[in-house]
């Protein structure tokens, strides 16, 4: 008997088996999705209609469900209010209300904030479909004008709008927080594909602005008690004789970036620099950041760090920020080109 046609067999078995229960996860999946967002679009038909009752009433209406439904997330005011606005923006068109209840509820919160033209809102609600986007290459997509760039060579019809199984915005409503713990998450891959084609770029700006920069690596490695870690791109910093350590971050600024960022000066300091070094500095690059967040976070970091919404921070040391590149500098060169054109 030849078991290599066992083997074979077997293995074709269990690969269908697998992806038939990863299937059915993603259905469930899908279809607490779509659940969701409808609740959250007739909930804002009764915040909507019922105005009336003053400027507290969205405040009364979460404090109420709070205590109603104490574990979970999803009605603070905040919250209510993006419903509310859902339900505004969509009342009269049952295509929108469709299209949005594909996607997981923060996309349909930055679509709403981001693009303000309908259509091309549309444009971008089909699109993350098709192409199954997660949130950060959503934002990235608009806020580089994809639309602008293509919308002339690709068409669209709502016929090719089928979730991909393995796409990123699949892997984005498994993260969601409403939805099972239980399902395993898989590696976002295009995100992580973004991220480096960002790197490379920024790394080529620092370069080529000719203000200092000596580059060291990317994705440098540094062991701290048995443990590596990786700093996604290093300088030496000629005229200011100490190391640069750039983090980039397709996604909006939480304290722990900064943190993280401090523990890579501290070990850069400690194991790395020579004592003619001065201490080292830390660029981290957001897609966003909420100011009074990263004030909070750096008011206890004892390091020379910036972080800026793909711009150096202004607070940085007056005789760092003459060294480093303008916001203008990098806003001008960092963005990345769509393979697709």
């Amino acid at each position: 008997m030849d078991n290599t046609k066992i083997d074979k067999s077997y293995s074709d078995i269990i690969e269908n088996i697998k992806n038939d229960v990863t299937k059915t996860q993603l259905d469930i999946l899908i279809n607490a999705n779509v659940n969701l967002v409808n609740l959250y679009f007739r909930l804002g038909k009764i915040l909507s209609e019922n105005s009336k009752w003053g400027n507290k009433f969205i405040d009364n209406v979460a404090m109420d469900l709070k205590i109603s439904f104490p574990n979970q997330k999803g009605y603070s005011v905040r919250n209510l209010k993006y419903m509310k606005a859902f339900y505004e923006e969509y009342k009269n068109d049952n295509e929108f209300v469709h299209l949005g209840a594909q996607l997981p509820w923060k996309h349909n919160i930055e679509l709403m904030k981001r693009v303000k033209d309908k259509n091309i809102r549309k444009w971008y609600m089909e699109n993350c479909i098709k192409e199954g986007w997660s949130k950060s290459i959503l934002i990235y997509q608009i806020d580089t004008c994809l639309y602008q760039r293509q919308v002339k060579n690709i068409k669209h019809t709502n016929s090719d709008l089928t979730l991909k199984q393995n796409s990123d915005l699949a892997n984005y409503i498994i993260k969601e927080p409403y939805v099972f713990d239980l399902i395993e998450l898989t590696e976002n891959y295009k995100e992580r594909e973004l991220e480096n084609k960002m790197l490379e770029r920024l790394k080529n700006v620092l370069l080529e602005l000719g203000s200092g920069f000596s580059f060291v690596g990317s994705q440098y490695k540094i062991t701290v008690g048995d443990q590596d870690f990786y700093i996604d791109l290093l300088f030496y910093h000629i005229k200011l004789k100490c190391y640069v350590a750039v983090e980039l971050k397709t996604c909006e600024f939480v304290p722990e970036f900064g943190s993280k960022l401090g523990f890579y000066l501290t070990a850069l300091d400690e194991k790395i620099k020579d004592e003619n070094d001065n201490p080292s500095i830390g660029i981290l690059l957001c897609q966003s950041k909420n100011n009074e967040i990263v004030d909070y976070t750096l008011k206890y970091i004892n390091k020379p760090l910036g972080v800026s919404e793909y711009k150096i921070f202004n607070e940085l040391p007056e005789n760092l920020l003459k060294e480093l590149p303008t916001k203008e500098d990098i806003n001008l060169h960092l963005d990345v080109e769509d393979e697709s054109e």
